[in-house]
């Protein structure tokens, strides 16, 4: 069954409501405009995605500026004032011309502007300064709004299905790249919107993430407890060309994309029955999960999470494999998810952030056993006022075909 597209346009009133957040956080940092250029910020302010740049000064209404295509922004935006421009150079004077002046420092998001762009801006808003917005616009978009959820659990259905498909069409004999190629077909059918966003420039999103056996067993490049082999030393991580076995521990990491939301998930797969390491291993996985589900209380520090996953698989004796190879270990047990793959906040070693209503992780408790394979799951957890609860519909657990 096709997954029907929840999203026709973001609310005005979820793009009022962002906007005032960002506005409040200005003015606790004195922060007096703010000039988005990343497109997941842009959208999730704006409510387009659409080639634009959005000014949002702390005393008067926001500004939408848009190279291309203006009827679809018009079309898709919370924002009253829209306005075309054939270049970013008349940025500034429309500014002016519209709220009477430049603000004497404009913030950017210094984690996203490549040097050059930075540079280019510093030029085209002197005398202006420009100063590190970033952690103000990742403050709003960490804490999800009820309508946000609601498109989150769309993204999860069609993850749902896409693990059913896997499970009744994985077949031994057939290499890990050719079998992801025919996931990622269902998805995108079903779908998925295929890219996988992610903000920081190092970092890659790949939809179909399978470590079959051995494949499972090797460390790399990827910022990941596992990483696998890939196609080639070029792009040395994800589905390899080894072929599926039978009876052998099989990893599957999804990221689905809908509407924008992302959902990120691990299962353990086998065909036939799985070595008892392996099934050992995935039960720790599954009860290391549920425990980190208990703790993820409002108020508790995200650092105090990680901590607590880390000891509960050194009581399970599986300390040593927990989160990556003896010498190159993850320090994060899960991180925020939404409109990237992965955004802050982070399950990370010494983490001090406070846990919230709103906030949802991907919690990923994973081992690896050098040379032999990987185990372990991963599934979309919320916080809420009363705790935690599971937005990933997959059912917690291993599967056998």
């Amino acid at each position: 069954m096709k997954t029907e597209s929840v999203l026709t346009r973001v609310p005005v009133s979820e793009i009022s409501r962002r906007i005032q957040a960002l506005k409040t956080r200005m003015e606790n940092t004195g922060t007096e405009a703010v000039f988005l250029t990343h497109k997941p910020d842009i959208y999730y302010f704006s409510g387009t995605a659409q080639d634009a740049y959005l000014y949002v000064p702390l005393d008067q209404d926001p500004l939408l500026f848009v190279k291309r295509y203006l009827p679809r922004a018009l079309a898709e935006t919370g924002i009253d004032s829209v306005l075309l421009v054939e270049s970013i150079t008349r940025i500034p004077e429309l500014i002016q011309s519209c709220q009477g002046g430049l603000p004497r420092s404009i913030g950017l998001a210094f984690d996203v502007v490549p040097v050059r762009d930075f540079q280019f801006f510093n030029t085209l808003f002197h005398p202006a300064v420009l100063t590190d917005a970033a952690s103000l616009i990742m403050d709003c978009r960490m804490i999800k709004s009820g309508w946000e959820i609601e498109q989150m659990q769309a993204v999860a259905d069609l993850s749902r299905q896409t693990f059913s498909f896997v499970c009744e069409n994985m077949t031994p004999g057939e290499s890990e790249i050719a079998f992801c190629g025919r996931v990622e077909a269902f998805a995108r059918a079903h779908g998925h919107s295929g890219k996988l966003l992610v903000r920081h420039y190092r970092a890659e999103g790949f939809a179909h993430h399978l470590m079959s056996g051995v494949s499972g067993g090797q460390g790399g490049a990827l910022d990941s407890p596992v990483c696998g082999t890939g196609t080639c030393s070029a792009y040395p991580y994800g589905a390899g060309h080894k072929l599926i076995q039978r009876n052998e521990p099989i990893l599957l990491d999804i990221g689905t994309m809908v509407n924008g939301y992302h959902m990120d998930e691990t299962r353990m797969l086998v065909i036939g029955t799985l070595p008892s390491q392996a099934e050992q291993a995935g039960q720790a996985a599954i009860d290391i999960l549920h425990h980190v589900l208990e703790m993820m209380q409002p108020g508790i520090l995200a650092g105090e999470v990680f901590t607590a996953a880390v000891d509960r698989a050194e009581k399970l004796g599986l300390g040593e494999a927990f989160l990556g190879l003896p010498d190159l270990k993850s320090r994060f047990i899960g991180h925020g998810v939404g409109l990237e793959l992965v955004e802050a906040p982070i399950l990370s070693k010494g983490n001090p952030q406070e846990l919230m209503p709103g906030m949802v992780f991907a919690v990923e408790p994973k081992f690896i056993f050098q040379d032999r394979f990987a185990a372990g799951i991963e599934s979309v957890i919320q916080v809420t006022d009363a705790g935690a609860r599971f937005l990933s519909k997959t059912e917690n657990r291993m599967f056998l075909r």
